[in-house]
This record gives structure tokens, sequence and C-alpha cells, in this order.
């Protein structure tokens, strides 16, 4: 079982307090963010805007708006930035209001969250181990008219793995014709090179919602900064008629503008992963007694009988046990892809982890 009360990873002070140290001295590979860390283009721009904390931010945070919508190609009236793609994923429930939706499991804990607290009936759709956690033509079966919509996380949370493009047109025809919001987390897209999501395909189905993120991107958790994207102008601005107003501080929308001009950054990310995460995965295979699914993210989802999080916590290394994720237990974890020399770290301790004799629960 996890170590931790925490849903999530990063959670580095109860894991330091549990161990008597620092947070500086631990590790952490239980978070997803970039290890390029904040772009120095966003630095720059924060330190040399310093008085932007002395007013309001724009309520409408046009520019904000403006920059997302050039950088997809899309009117800004289809999108609604918030505090944090989590912010984005209520206030999405909050408007839409479904009575009955489905999510899969295992996946990101905040769609049940948010679906629980809109007293939403919650239905489930199971991915298989036998099928490698991989979203199956299965699920259209169980897509039917009582459901009001349909969370998919897209590459999946915690496996990394990306479903089929037919796979997940077919779902979108399909919830189209019983009336279902589709609601597409894309929220590690980015990692994916050329990998443009269904952004560009919103016009004609304004049945389908699209969430981002950019903190994982590019390294920002702290600022707080996600959106949602829909064709349908109208439901948008119900949706920003129920957002809590300043949601966003003056900071994370001065990033989110500068950010998606970097493209040096972003092509130094896509080289990094293919190049450092093609050999850590390779490097992660060979290692007796674990099991690597081939995500496409900046994340893997490892599988042993090893109780890896506390062997590895006893090395000052923190990973993200999955045991609290619905279908999976405490044979199942989950690392993110870091820096050359942290991976390195990690499959050092990895290997004397793996010839201890602790078991996971």
């Amino acid at each position: 079982m996890s170590l931790f009360k925490s849903a999530h990873g990063g959670n580095i002070r109860e894991a330091a307090e549990l161990l008597g140290i620092s947070p500086e001295k631990l590790l952490d590979f239980s978070a997803n963010i970039n290890p390029l860390g904040m772009p120095e283009t966003v630095k720059r721009a924060i330190v040399d805007n310093l008085r932007l904390a002395e007013r309001y931010p724009d309520v409408d945070y046009r520019h904000l708006h403006q920059a997302l919508a050039r950088h997809h190609q899309v009117p800004a009236g289809w999108i609604l930035a918030g505090n944090g793609e989590t912010e984005s994923i209520f206030t999405l429930v909050n408007g839409l209001h479904p009575r009955r939706a489905m999510i899969v499991t295992p996946g990101f804990a905040e769609y049940q969250r948010a679906l629980q607290w809109g007293e939403c009936v919650i239905d489930t759709f199971a991915l298989r181990e036998e099928d490698g956690w991989q979203l199956t033509g299965a699920i259209l079966d169980a897509l039917t008219a009582e459901l009001d919509c349909l969370f998919l996380c897209t590459p999946n949370n915690p496996t990394g793995l990306l479903p089929e493009r037919g796979l997940l047109e077919a779902i979108a025809g399909r919830c189209r014709a019983l009336n279902i919001a589709l609601i597409l987390d894309e929220a590690f897209i980015d990692f994916i090179a050329d990998e443009a999501g269904f952004i560009p395909l919103l016009q004609n189905n304004p049945h389908i919602w699209v969430l981002r993120s950019l903190t994982k991107f590019y390294a920002i958790p702290g600022l707080r900064l996600g959106y949602l994207i829909n064709s349908d102008e109208q439901a948008v601005a119900a949706m920003r008629a129920r957002q809590m107003p300043w949601s966003i501080n003056a900071f994370a929308a001065l990033a989110g503008e500068q950010v998606l001009q970097d493209t040096a950054y972003q092509q130094a990310t896509w080289r990094w992963l293919r190049e450092e995460g093609g050999r850590f995965y390779q490097q992660l295979c060979a290692l007796p007694g674990l099991t690597v699914y081939p995500g496409q993210a900046n994340y893997l989802l490892l599988r042993s009988e090893t109780d890896l999080q506390r062997a590895l916590l006893a090395r000052h290394i923190l990973i993200r046990s999955c045991a609290n994720y619905p279908g999976l237990d405490g044979r199942y974890f989950r690392v993110a892809i870091r820096s050359r020399e942290e991976n390195n770290r990690l499959l050092a301790a990895l290997t004397e982890a793996l010839s201890d004799t602790t078991r996971a629960d």
C-alpha cells in the first residue's frame, strides 16, 4: 500500500517528514514534470514584470486567451483558462452537471472527485492487464444512452499509453450519436512530438471538450495553469460565467502568454524525451523482476513484486505508488523520466532494491 495520504505524486514534504530529512535531500520521480525546468523566457518575463503583483489581473485574461487561440489556431471564444487543469475539470463538471458519467480506470483521481461533488452516478470502464492496460474497442459497447459524459485521459495517467487514433474517432462518433459529452484530457500530449490531439477536430464536434495543461511540459506546476477548449462558444461562455473571478494569478497568465512561443524549449524537450526517454526505457526493461509498459509520455508504469516505493525511499528517492489507483495494486509504480544523471541514480537504486527480499502487499 502507498505510504502517503496524498492521492497525487510530488508530495515531497510528507515523504521527507517520514524520513526525518529536508525535502531538498529527496530525488523526486513521483511528479511528472519536465526536467529541463522552467523556460528561461518565462523566468525573465516574471522578473521583468514583478510590478504585476501590485494590481489585479485582467478578469477576462484576454491576452492569455488570445495567445492560446493563436497557438491552437482556434477562436479565443473556444477557450477558458483556469488555475491548473484540475480547476478546469471542476469547472467543466459544474457546468455540464452530468447525472451519469463514465470514467476509465486506472485513471486520474480528480475526475471522480469532481463528479462526486456534483452527486453524479459514476460508471467505470476497467482497463485490463491482459490488454497491456491499453484501451480497446470493448469500450464502445459500454457507451449507452444513459450516460451524459465520458472522461478519457489521452495519454492515460498512470500508464502513459495513447489509444489508437481510429478507436478515439470511433468513440467520438458513438458519443455524438448518443449525445454523450466526450471529455479528452490531453494534459501530457505536448510531450508527444507531432501529436496534435483532438483540437483540430473540434469544429464539427461540439460534444467534445479538450482539457490541456501547461504546468507539466513547461515545468511550472507551482504557477498552476490549464485550460479547456470547445467549439460551442455559448457553452464555453456559460462555463466562464460559473468560474470564480481572478482564478489565475498574474504570473501564471504571463507565463501562458510567453511559453507557447518558445519553440527552442519545445524542440529541446522532444529531443530529450526521444533520446533519454528511449535509453531509460531500455535500461528499465533490462532489469530482472520488473515489467515496464511502453508509455509515450514523460513517465512510465512499472510492475514489480518488490515494494519499490519503500525500498527506494530508504535510498532517498521518491516514486509514485499506484496502489490507490482503482484497478491497480501495490505491485504497480509510476516513475517520471528525468535527466540522464538522475535516471542513472534511479537505475542503480532499482538494481539494489530488486535484489532485496522486501515484497509488495
